[in-house]
């Protein structure tokens, strides 16, 4: 067994309890330093506290301490040896430093894990939740981005969410509409994380094809052909996103044309589907960034209100 000791801090030029207020909410509906979507929202079962339970992506644990403004510490669940903490500390009226630190005992085979493929996206991602914080506490703080290495690019992409295959939803009311009688049909769906778009036509190019048909949650992609026509649904609902697609074949040449593809088919549609789906989670602005957007467009709808209330 060995020691792992990992340290990341940061020097906030705003004060203490103005840094250990953006703290308080993470995990929450506004959590405004988690860096997602480019990865893993952290959540929990409950509102964050001693007890509450969860973590982000695979790497799962409890908060056993909690200081409001001050500490956070989450410790991993057996087998597991090992916890990591976040805390705000004071440096002066104007300053304060925050610290996030992993301590864990890592047998042998824990240890090539974290040092080949943990710790390069780990050392990122806390890089980048300590980014927000400055973006969040001084958004005029000029800020030089996490350095992504091509071997950490390639871990995050080896680990990204993978479509999973769900009944023809209901809800996908132009795809059900598209044939009266489809001779094929299958559904793949991946989560949507905080930031990530959910206008349907911001996910026009996961497949090739035009626009035959749209609705406030709903983009129909097809083409049509005189062996068959085809059918692609782009569904937001329920904070998930699912690439339905619908098959009408017309002769014997369109029934030996989907004999091959069809092997080849589900493979396809969920590379595209993931590619997107990673595409647009990294073009996503920053939680600070997207929650001033959101406050600045809520306080002008606000405004136009009371406008016409008053006229």
């Amino acid at each position: 067994m060995r020691a792992e000791r990992n340290v990341h801090e940061r020097v906030v030029e705003a004060p203490a309890d103005v840094v250990g207020a953006l703290l308080d909410r993470l995990s929450s509906p506004d959590d405004p330093i988690s860096p997602s979507p480019v990865w893993p929202p952290i959540r929990f079962d409950r509102p964050l506290g001693v007890g509450a339970d969860g973590g982000h992506g695979f790497v799962r644990y409890r908060v056993t301490a909690y200081e409001p403004g001050r500490v956070i510490r989450f410790d991993f669940p057996p087998p597991h040896s090992g916890h990591h903490t976040l805390t705000v500390e004071p440096l002066d009226a104007d300053r304060c430093r925050v610290t996030h630190v992993l301590e864990e005992r890592q047998g042998l085979r824990e240890a090539l894990i974290w040092s080949l493929a943990i710790r390069p996206m780990h050392d990122v991602m806390i890089e980048e939740l300590l980014d927000n914080v400055v973006r969040a506490a001084t958004p005029e703080a000029p800020l030089r981005p996490a350095h992504w290495s091509r071997w950490t690019r390639l871990m995050r992409r080896a680990v990204w969410y993978r479509p999973k295959a769900v009944a023809f939803p209901a809800a996908a009311a132009l795809a059900r509409r598209a044939f009266d009688e489809p001779d094929f049909t299958d559904s793949w769906q991946l989560p949507l994380d905080p930031g990530m778009p959910k206008a349907p036509a911001a996910w026009r190019d996961v497949l090739p094809f035009e626009v035959r048909a749209s609705a406030p949650d709903e983009l129909l992609l097809g083409e049509d052909a005189s062996h068959l026509d085809f059918r692609a649904s782009v569904l937001i609902a329920d904070d998930t996103v699912t690439l339905t697609t619908v098959v009408r074949i017309h002769n014997l040449r369109g029934r030996l044309y989907w004999a091959v593809v069809r092997r080849f088919h589900p493979f396809v549609t969920r590379l595209a589907l993931r590619r997107t789906h990673r595409r647009l989670a990294y073009a996503a602005p920053p939680a600070p960034v997207r929650l001033t957007r959101d406050a600045r467009a809520g306080a002008a709808g606000d405004a136009d209100a009371a406008a016409t209330a008053r006229t």
